[in-house]
């Protein structure tokens, strides 16, 4: 018997053995994250186009844990992408996947990073959208790579954000929480003294 084929089962047995590993880790992460919806569908209102950049999508993580892989349909594997920003969100064109919406008033921030899962660049080399899906906060992370410089798509995320808060009510707390002249006022005494 030729002795290399005693090392060579051992390599493969290793390889298929991690293969294993590897899906079994990836499943029970997927069953872990179950109640994480999909990304929602592009809607026909989704609003004018302001700008379009291929770039390299590269992970989606629990929100400022950048080691927790999201793997979700539509956001688990690193692909190059296109991102659409209009004036009502961001529509996801990720290579592979169906197209995928971030509405305006989802995205929490969006800024750069340096490093996230499986990807570490230079200083800044990555734009990170924080985004709200469903009930989940997470951050997803791009590399764009032409143009380098990512500024004005950062520019440009943040300019419907702001737009986006601009165009929702906000409380106006003497409606509630302030007694008006027509109410009697609370006698604190009544519940808190009692009478001798």
């Amino acid at each position: 018997m030729d002795s290399r084929v005693g090392p060579g089962a051992l390599v493969l047995g290793l390889l298929v053995l991690l293969l294993v590993l590897m899906y079994l880790g990836w499943r029970t992460r997927r069953r872990r994250q179950r109640d994480i919806p999909h990304p929602l569908a592009v809607p026909d209102d989704a609003g004018a186009q302001l700008l379009s950049i291929d770039l390299l999508y590269v992970a989606s993580t629990m929100a400022d844990a950048p080691l927790d892989r999201i793997a979700v349909q539509g956001l688990g594997f690193r692909s190059r992408a296109e991102v659409v920003v209009r004036a009502g969100g961001l529509e996801l064109r990720l290579a592979g996947e169906p197209d995928a919406f971030v509405p305006a008033g989802d995205i929490r921030e969006v800024s750069r990073a340096t490093w996230t899962i499986d990807r570490v660049v230079e200083t800044d080399g990555l734009v990170r959208l924080a985004w709200t899906l469903g009930d989940t906060d997470i951050d997803s992370y791009f590399r764009v790579t032409e143009p380098a410089d990512p500024s004005g798509l950062i520019a440009a995320i943040r300019a419907i954000t702001v737009t986006s808060a601009e165009d929702t009510p906000t409380h106006d707390s003497r409606t509630h929480d302030s007694p008006t002249h027509d109410s009697p006022a609370h006698d604190s005494r009544t519940y808190d003294s009692r009478e001798k």
